[in-house]
């Protein structure tokens, strides 16, 4: 394993402390409890707190700022935070308009946010609510669906709503609209290497490709031949569109992620199959976003992410936003 760390122990903290190193101006960072929350805290607006595993970088502290979250509760290593790192978390951040969590469907993540949420509600008398993210189009049992790439949606627009000052149940309310009309489906071309076992999480052949895997280095759903980015993009696409299903007419933000060893080359080659097979479904893109935004470590690979927009998420997404790693201006 070969890997730009000093100690496998001391990998997270060291990635929040880097971060907060270079972007001071941006996020501070509690050593304690591994939080990474906004400099310029605003207690006049609901609190957005999401989080979860650390490895999916830059998710989640990349997107704490304004307009996106107010703070991130960073795990282990595609381990959940637990539930007094996110209960500090909550107390450390919480304003006067109330908490709202953002969850991936994740089963530690789940107990773990809920169970901080509860005591915070409980103990404290604060004003919490939640949402579950479950965008992963690979697994067909709805309950089950992992909370992957689709996140960033979340974030973004309810995070712009809670910058205009709407209140707990506007923004609760604007973030599940964004889970009901978000879609992603991701494969792997070679697994990730977690730093504390120093091995990879899985095995493929030279020609063999892991359909529909989650962003834990887990092995996905199916196993196939290799085929050329067209093939791959048809059904990806195909999967993604017939879940919702998206029509034609529909406008769209599309975000081809990566996963954190692909190159940008193979992304944009990725996107210009995609654009196609959009274009030729009459599915109109309002605005495409190509990079690394919900990682697993060092996997190759991408996912593709769908959001149906209206007048009012459009908006949203628009709205200026400063965090580490988005960053749109007035």
């Amino acid at each position: 394993m070969k890997k730009i760390i000093n100690d496998k122990q001391t990998v997270v903290k060291e990635l929040c402390e880097g971060m907060v190193l270079a972007y001071p101006d941006i996020v501070s960072w509690n050593e304690q409890y591994n939080i990474i929350s906004r400099c310029q805290r605003n207690t006049q607006k609901v609190t957005l707190i999401s989080g979860g595993g650390s490895g999916h970088e830059p998710a989640h502290g990349g997107f704490v700022g304004r307009g996106m979250l107010d703070a991130a509760v960073c795990g282990d290593v595609f381990a959940s935070p637990s539930i007094m790192q996110v209960y500090n978390g909550i107390l450390r951040n919480a304003s006067e308009k109330g908490v709202l969590l953002v969850i991936k469907n994740y089963a530690g993540d789940m107990m773990n946010f809920k169970g901080a949420a509860e005591m915070a509600v409980e103990d404290d008398g604060l004003s919490v609510e939640w949402v579950c993210v479950n965008d992963d189009v690979a697994i067909d049992n709805e309950a089950e669906r992992r909370g992957v790439a689709g996140t960033l949606f979340v974030h973004k627009i309810a995070g712009a709503l809670a910058e205009e000052g709407a209140s707990l149940q506007q923004v609760k309310a604007v973030a599940e609209k964004v889970i009901q009309n978000v879609r992603t489906m991701g494969f792997a071309l070679k697994p990730c290497t977690v730093p504390a076992k120093g091995k990879p999480t899985f095995t493929l052949g030279e020609n063999e490709i892991e359909m529909g895997i989650g962003i834990h280095g887990e092995a996905g759903v199916r196993r196939e031949r290799l085929g050329t980015a067209k093939e791959i993009a048809n059904e990806v696409v195909g999967r993604v569109v017939a879940d919702l299903p998206f029509k034609s007419g529909d406008e769209v933000a599309l975000l081809i992620n990566g996963l954190g060893g692909t190159p940008n080359q193979e992304l944009f080659i990725l996107n210009r199959e995609v654009r196609h097979i959009l274009d030729e479904k009459g599915i109109e893109i309002h605005r495409t976003m190509v990079g690394n935004y919900m990682t697993s470590i060092d996997m190759a690979g991408a996912s593709v992410t769908l959001l149906r927009l209206d007048a009012e998420l459009k908006r949203l997404f628009a709205a200026p936003a400063r965090t580490v790693s988005w960053n749109t201006q007035d």
